[in-house]
């Protein structure tokens, strides 16, 4: 697995947003074929140094990784970890948490305030709805 985090921006008086980077895996971080560890100090720079750059323009969206599996749906330690990142981590009210398969990309909204998640479906294109836990 291998993983990173997603920068970008929220359209002013919409529900779109705009993914402007996605970073890849870091030194420090850990991968193996099933598991994958974000070295946060790292990590944590470089969003830090982006949002100097770009001064203030692109915030925390989320994260992402991948699995091995054709349609990725998360495990049950992905699942708490996110719930976790829902209560630590710093955003405005909603991240985002996408998953790489081997051939399906699928993504879910966390919500801070309420502890949710749910799955995104794309437009013209099947994602498991029933992943959230």
């Amino acid at each position: 697995e291998a993983g990173g985090v997603l920068l970008g921006r929220h359209i002013r008086d919409t529900c779109d947003i705009v993914v402007d980077l996605v970073s890849t895996p870091l030194p420090g971080d850990r991968q193996s074929r099933t598991r994958f560890f974000r070295a946060r100090r790292r990590h944590q720079a470089l969003i830090d140094q982006v949002w100097l750059v770009i001064d203030g323009a692109c915030t925390y969206l989320g994260e992402w990784h991948t699995h091995p599996e054709v349609i990725p749906t998360p495990s049950l330690i992905d699942q708490f970890d996110w719930r976790r990142k829902l209560i630590v981590d710093r955003f405005s009210n909603c991240a985002f948490f996408v998953i790489v398969g081997t051939t399906a990309v699928c993504a879910w909204e966390g919500h801070q305030r309420r502890l949710l998640l749910h799955s995104l479906e794309r437009s013209g294109g099947d994602v498991p709805n029933d992943a959230s836990g």
